[in-house]
């Protein structure tokens, strides 16, 4: 019972509304939770409140332990093995990218997809789509496909990755297209063009190994790849001719000429390579934004606003409203800096003056999906993670900043000069990641990631 009793455990009335879901799921899940087979293993949350990384489950897909029997007709039907439909129009052999297919099946694996996708899921599948369009012109002279090829191409590309057990909604939930493997209207599409206009050694040094920690705030290769992606965009007057038309616009054309640029370096460079920068350069771009989708607080500011001492009222309808923002996704550590700092400013906006979060407790882990007996947020680390799959263990992913940090207080309602890399702003001192295990195996985890899923807010567009 311990998997099912953490699922009732969140702040504020979520809480209640998740317990009366899980009794929604009739009186099946009462059943299993007390007639599970004596060999099934449930652990428990160590004690400490230490929380470290999330055991899912020993397979991406529920399992019913009762196989001679009849499946209850709420329980959900997966198939045992899915066989991709190709096209069979795509002229490329996915097995000469495995590891990138591998890698971004297990980012984007069918039940976590939809928890994990702004920081982990999404970055990994645009870096997929890049390396696999460097590698499709490998031996051409085109850094891009035409536009029937780059349908039937992205097409068999999601139906092998959903058969490796990748969430087969991963391009709507990330928003990609296939005419982002086209190069749309960027003027420079072919190798020979791109390389006597951009300095290519230059690029090619910015942006072969890059530094996690610095490239964030002191950027090397981002300001090398738009530097590239302009010159290539500038090369031609008939850019300027249709923008004068109203045709084009310099972000669309600048935006396509970066998916040349990284084509161009999808080729020049080892997957792996590739791979590392282009997560490294997603990493900081989500970790600039908080994904989190707020409503106005209008209860919590009724409730707050002239407050100057801990205040159940107060309290209670900050829990409440904190409740339905941490049911969206998973977020990183960062994330979490900006969306408090982000709801805090609504918060002053209204009115309420006084750090409320300090009055109630609310931590940078509050904002966040909270995983284990609703008092444990996950904060995903800043830099680039991944999902990853043991036959063992099952699906797992690092968490960070697991301790009682306070959530931030903004001084003012703006946020216009908010940066994480102001050397003036002095952040919380971040514990270090001890690797222990902890979770639920078995097909109980798995529906509670099920439960989970029934709340989750879709993605904006990455």
């Amino acid at each position: 019972m311990d998997c099912v009793k953490g699922a009732t455990f969140f702040k504020g009335p979520s809480g209640l509304r998740l317990f009366l879901l899980t009794i929604s799921l009739s009186k099946f899940l009462y059943i299993i939770a007390e007639k599970l087979p004596p060999t099934s293993q449930l652990v428990s949350l160590p004690s400490s409140g230490i929380f470290q990384p999330i055991e899912i489950s020993p397979s991406a897909l529920p399992t019913y332990p009762f196989p001679e029997k009849n499946l209850p007709p709420m329980y959900p039907t997966f198939p045992k093995t899915y066989k991709p439909v190709l096209t069979g129009r795509c002229p490329f052999n996915f097995s000469s990218i495995s590891d990138i297919m591998e890698k971004t099946a297990s980012d984007c694996s069918l039940l976590l997809a939809p928890l994990v996708g702004n920081v982990i899921c999404c970055p990994q599948f645009a870096s997929s789509l890049h390396i696999f369009q460097g590698h499709f012109s490998n031996n051409t002279d085109s850094l891009v496909l035409q536009n029937t090829t780059a349908d039937d191409c992205f097409s068999d590309m999601v139906e092998v990755l959903a058969s490796k057990g990748a969430n087969s909604s991963v391009p709507q939930m990330c928003s990609f297209k296939s005419s982002n493997l086209t190069g749309g209207s960027c003027p420079v599409k072919d190798i020979h063009t791109f390389e006597k206009i951009v300095n290519t050694s230059k690029l090619l040094e910015a942006c072969s190994v890059i530094d996690p920690l610095k490239e964030c705030c002191r950027s090397v290769c981002q300001p090398t790849i738009m530097e590239a992606a302009f010159q290539i965009s500038s090369s031609q007057s008939v850019v300027g001719e249709n923008m004068e038309t109203g045709l084009l616009s310099n972000i669309d054309v600048l935006s396509d000429c970066k998916g040349v640029v990284y084509s161009w370096l999808s080729r020049k460079l080892p997957s792996e390579a590739a791979d590392s920068s282009f997560r490294i350069l997603s990493a900081c771009k989500v970790n600039k934004v908080c994904p989190l989708e707020f409503k106005e607080p209008v209860e919590v500011i009724k409730s707050c606003r002239n407050v100057a001492a801990p205040s159940p009222s107060c309290c209670s309808s900050l829990n409440s409203y904190i409740a339905g923002v941490q049911r969206q996704m998973l977020i990183t550590n960062r994330q979490a800096i900006i969306c408090a700092s982000f709801l805090g400013s609504m918060l002053r906006k209204g009115g309420v003056l006084t750090d409320i979060y300090e009055l109630c407790d609310v931590d940078l882990k509050d904002f966040s999906l909270q995983v284990a007996y609703g008092e444990e947020g996950c904060l995903l680390r800043s830099l680039p993670a991944d999902v990853v799959y043991d036959n063992s263990s099952g699906f797992s992913f690092t968490c960070d900043l697991s301790d009682n940090i306070a959530a931030p207080w903004p001084s003012s309602t703006s946020l216009t000069s908010f940066s994480l890399c102001a050397p003036e702003m002095s952040l919380p001192a971040l514990p270090t990641s001890d690797t222990v295990y902890i979770g639920c195996n078995g097909f109980l985890l798995d529906l509670l990631i099920i439960i989970f899923a029934l709340f989750i807010v879709p993605l904006n567009d990455y």
